[in-house]
């Protein structure tokens, strides 16, 4: 699947998920997982140096391989903070279709990560052994 696609699946799973039509009022529950969304992207915002990642899969130039920080614990971490922040807002909104939209953008997340994956392990060597001991997007799950 080419990578603008997989961006443009993204983008309106995304809007799906964040577009409260046909929804019951918010659910304060909600704000938790984005509360979590808003720390773990600023904490690998922090740590990880502007330019280093872009919206598409693919490395960019000059990218350099980060295995610290957020990084430690999941080989995507900003596709997990996508995630979390649609998890919040489908707590939030508790509609059918914001679901659907929800495992919609972690089919798309996925497949996104393993585009990505196979062109960093043609990039950088030590990447295969960075994949085999850090989950991909969720804690504990490889």
């Amino acid at each position: 699947m080419p990578s603008s696609l997989l961006v443009v699946l993204q983008f309106v799973a995304l809007v799906a998920v964040a577009l409260p039509a046909g929804a019951p009022a918010w659910h304060p529950l909600g704000w938790v997982p984005l509360a979590a969304s808003g720390a773990l992207g600023a904490w690998t915002l922090a740590h990880n140096r502007p330019g280093n990642f872009g919206m598409f899969p693919e490395p960019r130039a000059n990218a350099r391989l980060v295995t610290s920080g957020p990084y430690a614990w999941v080989r995507h971490p900003m596709y997990l903070a996508v995630l979390l922040f649609a998890a919040g807002l489908v707590v939030g909104w508790r509609g059918p279709t914001h679901a659907a939209a929800f495992a919609l953008l972690a089919v798309v997340l996925h497949a996104k990560a393993g585009r990505e994956e196979r062109l960093l392990r043609q990039r950088f060597p030590e990447y295969a052994a960075y994949a085999a001991r850090t989950a991909r997007i969720v804690p504990g799950l490889r």
